[in-house]
């Protein structure tokens, strides 16, 4: 089998700063999870609803691979990314840099790893890919999927291969930091600016805090959207919590961040912001509560609660924002 050396096969809790993690350790820098969440500006919120969905889709960060190229361009890293059409092309692209001694990172659908087991198809997903033979693949994935995996090689095409939302054409990439690349400290004031004017500035009315405001208002009507409740609204209330988020849908991940934030740059805005947030990541556990619990009593008065509360939110987390888009 062929093995990049010096792998850190560290799987932390959302699967592109996992990924992510993996690629930089071996290039020598070491951040945290939350740190790599932060510098990417990752932090979102999207209302999704369509007649090509089961049920509604509650989103918190930033949409797939995005993250990674907000990173390296804030830090200035080196980003190659290919996409094929081909299979062939596509595996050649893996093992080329596999051979020359680097670890590749993998946009695919998760619902084809042998090593998942909730079959769900996510096309977004991410992993950090360090050795093969001619049989199966080295991953890397969250600590919720086992961390240090393997998968065999007819699953990881199939996953690479996958069309549908979210996915890519067979996307990898690989990550180099240069010499002159900016110290990361020097970058967290960039990084959080940008999420809160993106925030504060959202294109539509499904993303950012008007879209947590418009869920506030839809969630609501969730018992009447679907024939399951039972099933539907704590499958959405887990994708909350467990799905990769690092819980709280993603806010204990940027709370995290701004503590980080605030002991290294320092600052009462950061403060602030680090405040509210924890305050926003308490809130939005205790909605995801509340929606399981409408689930399974099929009582809308819970759906009540959390519409109120996540009108809330949405003031609470624009509060927030404003107070981090005047750092300087």
């Amino acid at each position: 089998m062929t093995i990049v050396e010096d792998i850190d096969p560290r799987g932390t809790r959302h699967c592109e700063t996992s990924a992510l993690g993996v690629l930089l350790r071996h290039r020598g820098a070491d951040l945290s999870e939350p740190m790599l969440f932060g510098l990417g500006s990752g932090l979102s919120f999207v209302y999704w609803d369509s007649r090509n969905l089961d049920f509604p889709f509650l989103g918190g960060r930033v949409k797939p691979f995005e993250l990674t190229r907000n990173l390296a361009a804030n830090l200035g890293l080196d980003l190659q990314v290919r996409e094929t059409a081909s299979p062939r092309k596509a595996w050649e692209n893996v093992t080329g840099a596999v051979d020359a001694g680097h670890p590749v990172g993998l946009q695919l659908d998760s619902y084809h790893l042998d090593h998942f087991t909730t079959k769900v198809h996510f096309g977004g997903h991410v992993v950090a890919l360090y050795g093969y033979d001619d049989r199966s693949a080295l991953l890397v994935d969250t600590d919720q999927q086992g961390g240090a995996v393997s998968t065999g090689l007819a699953a990881l095409a199939r996953a690479r291969a996958a069309r549908g939302p979210m996915t890519a054409r067979h996307r990898s990439f690989t990550l180099t930091v240069p010499r002159d690349a900016p110290e990361p400290q020097s970058r967290i004031v960039p990084a959080v600016t940008a999420c809160a004017d993106a925030f504060l500035h959202p294109p539509i009315a499904n993303l950012g805090h008007r879209g947590i405001a418009k869920a506030g208002k839809l969630v609501r009507t969730w018992l009447r959207r679907t024939d399951d409740p039972g099933r539907d609204l704590p499958r959405a209330a887990l994708l909350m919590e467990e799905g990769g988020t690092g819980g709280a849908l993603f806010r204990n991940l940027y709370r995290d961040f701004l503590a980080e934030s605030a002991e290294s740059v320092g600052g009462p805005r950061l403060r602030t912001g680090h405040r509210l947030y924890t305050e926003a990541a308490a809130g939005w556990t205790q909605a995801a509560e509340l929606i399981s619990r409408a689930g399974a009593t099929g009582e809308e008065r819970y759906l009540t609660e959390a519409g109120d509360l996540l009108l809330g939110l949405s003031r609470l987390e624009r509060e927030a924002m404003e107070e981090l888009s005047g750092l300087t």
